[in-house]
Parts: C-alpha cells; structure tokens; sequence
C-alpha cells in the first residue's frame, strides 16, 4: 500500500478529485477514481468534474474504518 502524503487533515484541499482521494488512501489513482463512482461515496459532480467536499470525505472515511484520518 502506497503512503498517503497527507499527514493531517488541515493539509487537505477544500474538495478533493480522484487523484487527491487516491492519494489520501495510499490507493491507485484508479482506484480512486472508481471509488469516486460509487453510489455511497459522497462525491459530486461540477460541471464534467468530480470533487469530494473534505468534510463529507472525512465523514466516509471515519463511517468506513471505524477510525479517524
């Protein structure tokens, strides 16, 4: 598993895209990206693009780990 390059929550941009999230994970960037189209992550799209709100991504990831980031 790759290393997120994040390490706190403050670092993160407002809305983050597929490569962002991918990295925040230590995921592939296509992993990222197909996670970005899941119905329950909570992600919106602007335009043609995708972003995550960072509150909403942080919620997910605190609902699916069990843990904080």
């Amino acid at each position: 598993m790759k290393e997120s390059i994040y390490k706190s929550y403050e670092e993160l941009p407002l809305f983050l895209n597929a490569d962002t999230v991918a990295k925040v994970l230590g995921v592939s960037p296509s992993t990222g990206y197909e996670l970005m189209h899941e119905k329950n992550f909570p992600s919106l799209k602007i335009g043609s693009r995708i972003v995550v709100p960072k509150e909403n991504f942080m919620r997910w990831v605190e609902q699916n780990t069990g843990g904080a980031f």
